[in-house]
């Protein structure tokens, strides 16, 4: 592939100081995520020596339309490893493994001369909902295969939208990748994927680990996002592949997040200043990777992401599907472990909302919504945080934002904790569809941008009923957790390497709160469901 001009640049850049020293091997995780990547230089000590990140955007040129261009991940990585490596130089000549995360169910579709042939789909794009009622119709078996229901954000279904929308780009498809390992392909050339992040295309086999020929081949004239794999089996699924007019000729190869899947190009290996040896491990799913980076790997453990989405994830030792509850079931980025899932389209992203609305910054209106008085917070208005449809527990792509019972003394203040206890009652829907589908956590970990907030931490404490930890370094997330994989591939298993973060503060539950905060939950529910059957007409 002809190094782009950032590359030549890069490589001019690096020829004047590429010189190799003796030293202790370091690892490199790339962070893929919708709004910046970020890259973490990690010490063989566990240590973090220094991050870097840098922001992208995102594309809605329609209603429901998300989307971004693989080039300017690329680029943005680039620049990121430039100011990596000029702020740690010697430890960053001395990298031997690189771990991948990324942003789930994208598609970005390769030809044959490795060139991208559109804007890449975002996980968040709701466009194909029609396609995912048509996929569910052709492949019978599909929620017993890929353990999880046909939803807009998977893999299989933009592919039939393309199919049926732009069948000039589906005829040219040579391989679909996932948006990380697009990353992999231009460091490697390997057209390669790990099976947690396989699990959310919808034609992977995830109890056999391994693609399912027949979700593929069930595409016929359309196409579908993942919903591929199959979970149990961790591969790919022939018939789920069959369902979409696919085949596993298309699809990248699966491998483990803690296996090697490559070493880089030689050119990269100039450009960057390293070794030529240096491995890109399998890497995993952004909530896969994230649950490696703070040592969530044995069954019980479980965390809750505030980020852009919201995440209340819990590991299991076996593949238990739960698909009519909207749960999902993905496999983990290490063998013989795989997750449940419930997960909300807007988590975060609903206090930037409103803080863009009121005019004010997130410290400022955190700082007001925590000198409510507990009245205040017991009559405030409820907010539904269906900013962007919902998954869990819905699966309902219109599903619509709203507040409830606002009055004259509904200030700034009271619509903010609005807005976190809605983002909290989400994730109390997907607690208890958890709970009823067997899985359940004792003590969660709390990450993500919404987690730098002590009252929001405590507010999900009160409201699900749970101890909520908060740890060192968590911030790092799929970063941290991409470089513990690149270790694990250059170096074999270790325990030590998948040590749990050292442990920051604790939010136990306030039973009198929980108490308050389940009455307003049924409520809260009981408000979808009266307003479902209106739609607006935009």
């Amino acid at each position: 592939m002809e190094p782009t001009p950032s590359q030549k640049m890069f490589a001019k850049f690096l020829n004047k100081t590429n010189t190799m020293s003796a030293g202790p091997p370091t690892y490199l995780g790339i962070d893929l995520g919708t709004s910046e990547i970020k890259l973490l230089l990690l010490s063989s000590k566990n240590e973090v020596i220094g991050t870097v990140s840098k922001s992208l955007e995102i594309s809605r040129p329609h209603p429901h339309w998300s989307e971004q261009n693989p080039q300017d991940w690329w680029d943005a990585t680039i620049k990121a490893i430039i100011q990596l490596r000029v702020a740690h130089g010697n430890e960053f000549r001395q990298i031997s493994a690189i771990g991948l995360s990324g942003q789930m169910h994208g598609a970005v579709l390769i030809g044959k001369d490795g060139a991208i042939l559109r804007p890449a789909i975002l996980w968040n794009d709701t466009r194909s909902g029609k396609e995912c009622e048509e996929l569910t119709e052709k492949a019978k078996n599909l929620h017993k295969i890929a353990g999880n229901l046909a939803m807009p954000g998977f893999t299989a279904p933009k592919l039939l939208w393309i199919a049926k929308n732009e069948p000039e780009i589906f005829e040219r498809i040579d391989c679909i990748m996932l948006p990380k390992d697009y990353l992999r392909f231009r460091l490697t050339g390997e057209k390669v994927t790990d099976v947690s992040d396989a699990a959310g295309t919808l034609w992977l086999d995830a109890g056999k680990r391994q693609w399912s020929e027949e979700l593929l081949a069930a595409y016929v004239s359309d196409a579908a996002g993942t919903l591929w794999l199959d979970v149990e089996k961790r591969q790919w699924s022939e018939e789920l592949l069959a369902a979409c007019g696919l085949n596993i000729s298309q699809m990248p190869k699966l491998i483990e997040g803690n296996e090697n899947s490559g070493t880089i190009f030689e050119l990269i290996a100039i450009q960057f200043g390293i070794s030529n040896n240096v491995i890109v491990a399998g890497g995993g799913g952004d909530n896969a990777v994230s649950a490696i980076g703070i040592g969530a790997v044995e069954p019980g453990d479980g965390f809750i992401s505030l980020g852009t989405s919201g995440v209340l994830c819990i590991i299991d030792d076996g593949f238990h599907p739960c698909p009519e509850s909207a749960v999902h079931s993905f496999c983990h980025a290490i063998p013989n472990r795989w997750l449940q899932m419930s997960v909300m389209l807007s988590a975060a992203s609903c206090l930037r909302w409103i803080c863009t609305l009121t005019s004010t910054t997130e410290e400022q209106l955190l700082q007001e919504v925590e000198s409510l008085s507990l009245k205040q917070l017991e009559t405030a208005p409820l907010f539904l945080p269906y900013l962007s449809g919902e998954r869990t527990p819905h699966n309902d792509p219109e599903a619509k934002g709203i507040f409830f019972g606002i009055t004259h003394d509904s200030n700034r203040a009271i619509l903010g904790y609005s807005v976190l206890e809605g983002v909290t009652m989400g994730l109390m829907d997907g607690n208890d569809l958890l709970d009823k589908c067997g899985t359940k956590a004792k003590t969660l970990s709390l990450l993500g941008g919404g987690a730098r907030s002590s009252f929001w931490a405590q507010l999900i404490a009160d409201a699900i009923n749970v101890k909520i930890q908060r740890h060192k370094n968590s911030n790092a997330g799929g970063a941290l957790g991409a470089a513990r994989l690149g270790w694990l591939a250059a170096e074999g298993d270790s325990k030590d390497v998948l040590q749990k973060l050292p442990l920051q503060d604790e939010f136990s539950p306030n039973q009198e709160r929980h108490t308050i905060l389940k009455k307003r939950f049924e409520k809260f529910r009981q408000l979808y469901q009266l307003l479902k059957p209106l739609k607006l007409d935009v």
